[in-house]
């Protein structure tokens, strides 16, 4: 700034003045307060000594919180939520003198003074829950207010008062404690009003700041019309035309008496994005087979077939049926086929049972597609190994004793290939002659020695060698004695999903593990006694010696 600066470029220091240390604390209400309703609005926020709780330094969470009561002494009003917050705030008290000057004209003079600091305030900003008035003559409020009041007499006095069904009354009549513009709008409308006496819960809305909620219809939504054939009555509906609509295949229960002939009308109307070529082939197998697992079913196709019958949703649904429990359960059956009424669908049964070592987690799918996709592993590939490991995958729903093709097991009756089974499968004498929903066409007896050698050698095969035709026979001789329940039921749960896998019911179930822990305790005992006598045996000898 140079010396030849005008007058009006002076500037002045502001003076200094002490800021004093005195703290107080703010609060913003939301309302018209007059220096005599201030106690009125102290005793709306909790009192004296809730302030003194929520603005102390060392207030918790959850007592640093304000509820203001705009109607106190109602238990079914919500208050308005507040929030104590950090300030830097300076308070000043201004004071104005007013002088009159020789000519009548009043002059006022205005003089600030600091006096203290505003270290916390208290805000009402969030938004206000709604709120519902009940009738307060209501047995039901009165026995609220008398909880509240903690009137013993009154509460004990309480009795269930005897259903009115007075569930709607006239509009004109309105609850005593309704405000009277709300009470005169009320009675500008026609029609009766609901008279449920139902009271508020303790919050409407967990919402404390309004949100953006911007909302955009589907532009794949359009209005259509829809016309009740009993009423006439004409509503508008907003349909999704873009909505993806999923088909499965058509599923019954066991019990139910007749089959599908057929697929459903919305299998039927989708018929024209099928594969027609894909359909005619499975249509194909269908007619050979008129049962087949996926498994088996999507071996009977390339890689690529497979998966577009997979994603394709339509021709599945298309090819046939399926049951929701019983022996041949997830399985594909052609339509108007019941395997309940012919015997040779025996050999259609399904078997299955859980491995109990098989990893759950499974590799994902990125790492799938790597590895699938690397050049190195078409390289190294040569035409011969493509080759086996495609006739490996078209094998994996078959079972022969010697190849394991898979950690799990399931499998039809007829995929079966190992010689000692399928002769067990074949064998027509213990047939049933009506079908059963656990066993199928077969007894339970024949069943179970058909599971019993099929766990034997699939579970030798995980662990490395192949079963002897001898050890399935001292396997059966061995069930038939009644000595190896446990080990095949102790995790399978009784349930109509669980019968065609060989779980027994709950008392049976519990009578075999009650069998087995007193076979093991048994052949502990045994044990301790032979360790006990073969240590006498030997402390005698060298006493001997």
């Amino acid at each position: 700034m140079s010396d030849e600066a005008g007058p009006s470029t002076i500037r002045s220091e502001a003076p200094e003045r002490p800021l004093p240390s005195t703290p107080f604390y703010s609060i913003e209400y939301p309302g018209y307060v007059k220096p005599e309703s201030v106690p009125l609005a102290v005793s709306n926020l909790g009192g004296p000594s809730r302030l003194e709780t929520a603005f102390k330094r060392t207030a918790a969470k959850n007592e640093a919180l304000l509820e203001l009561n705009l109607r106190p002494g109602n238990p079914f009003a919500h208050p308005i939520p507040g929030d104590i917050v950090g300030t830097n705030n300076i308070l000043l008290k201004v004071a104005r003198r007013k002088r009159r000057q020789a000519d009548g004209e009043c002059i006022g003079e205005f003089t600030a003074e600091a006096v203290g600091i505003v270290p916390k305030t208290a805000r009402f900003r969030s938004m206000a829950d709604y709120q519902f008035q009940p009738d307060m003559n209501d047995p039901l409020a009165q026995l609220r207010l008398a909880m509240d009041r903690l009137d013993v007499d009154a509460i004990r006095q309480y009795s269930i008062p005897e259903e009115k069904e007075d569930y709607v009354v006239p509009a004109s009549t309105h609850p005593p404690e309704l405000d009277p513009a709300l009470a005169e709008q009320s009675e500008q409308s026609s029609g009766p009003r609901s008279n449920l006496r139902l009271f508020p819960p303790p919050l409407f809305s967990r919402q404390n700041v309004p949100q953006n909620y911007n909302f955009k219809a589907n532009p794949a939504s359009i209005v259509t019309s829809h016309i009740n054939e009993e009423t006439g009555e004409e509503r508008k509906r907003l349909i999704n035309k873009g909505r993806w609509k999923g088909h499965g295949p058509m599923t019954i229960a066991f019990s139910d008496p007749n089959v599908p002939e057929g697929p459903p009308p919305t299998v039927e109307n989708a018929r024209p994005q099928a594969n027609n070529e894909l359909l005619n082939r499975i249509l194909v197998f269908m007619n050979e087979r008129p049962v087949w697992t996926r498994a088996a079913l999507y071996n009977q196709f390339s890689p690529a077939e497979s998966r577009e019958i997979h994603n394709s949703k339509v021709l599945m649904p298309l090819a046939g049926y399926m049951f929701s429990d019983g022996p041949w359960r997830d399985a594909m059956i052609q339509f108007k086929y019941d395997p309940r009424k012919e015997l040779d669908a025996r050999i259609y049964q399904r078997i299955y049972f859980r491995n109990a070592n098989h990893p759950v987690a499974r590799p994902s799918v990125v790492a799938r597609r790597q590895e699938g996709r690397s050049a190195a592993t078409y390289i190294n590939r040569s035409i011969e190994q493509e080759e086996s490991f495609e006739a490996d995958r078209r094998k994996s729903h078959i079972f022969d004793g010697i190849t394991l093709t898979k950690e799990t097991a399931a499998f039809q009756l007829c995929d079966i290939h190992d010689p000692m089974l399928k002769e067990m499968i074949e064998d027509d004498e213990n047939l049933r002659e009506v079908c059963d929903e656990r066993d199928g066409w077969y007894s339970a007896q024949a069943l179970e020695r058909i599971k019993t050698v099929l766990r034997h050698k699939f579970f030798s095969l995980l662990q490395g060698y192949v079963a002897t035709q001898e050890e399935c026979e001292a396997l059966l001789e061995q069930d038939a004695a009644g000595k190896s329940q446990t080990t095949r039921i102790k995790r399978l749960k009784f349930g109509k999903h669980n019968m065609a896998k060989g779980a027994l019911r709950p008392e049976d179930a519990a009578a075999a593990r009650l069998q087995a822990t007193l076979d093991r305790n048994a052949r502990n005992l045994q044990a301790s006694r032979r360790e006990l006598h073969g240590g006498r045996s030997l402390q005698t000898a060298d006493n001997s010696r």
